[in-house]
């Protein structure tokens, strides 16, 4: 399976967080590929602490990355236009994440479950 990890996830990780790594290592040994997208990338340099570069950029080497093509693009549109018509504010960069995570079969892996509440995304359960 691809699990796509999500900002909070990849960031818990290259910190030594919620025992992020041992989390991550498990699911490589189980066969699964790990794979993030551009905008998450995106999310975690905006967040660079100084000193963190190198680590960054060496960990986040290690996975697939997903850009955002323009079948996932209109699907995240529709994604946010429709969640809002039913009242639910999600934002521009969670539904891209949910759509490339959709496009491409992935998993999304997050900690922010209320953010993604699509059914048609399967979301990671830790």
């Amino acid at each position: 399976m691809k699990i796509l990890l999500d900002t909070s996830v990849l960031i818990d990780a290259l910190r030594a967080r919620n025992n992020r790594r041992g989390l991550l290592a498990n699911l490589l040994h189980e066969g699964h590929s790990l794979t993030t997208s551009v905008l998450n990338v995106a999310e975690v340099y905006a967040g660079m602490r100084a000193g963190e570069e190198a680590q960054t950029a060496e960990f986040l080497s290690g996975l697939e990355c997903f850009e955002l093509q323009e079948n996932a693009a209109r699907l995240a549109g529709h994604l946010k236009n429709s969640w809002a018509k039913k009242g639910r504010a999600l934002t521009l960069a969670d539904t891209i994440v949910a759509a490339i995570a959709i496009e491409n079969r992935c998993t999304l892996f997050t900690d922010n479950r209320k953010d993604f509440p699509m059914p048609e995304l399967q979301l990671h359960q830790a």
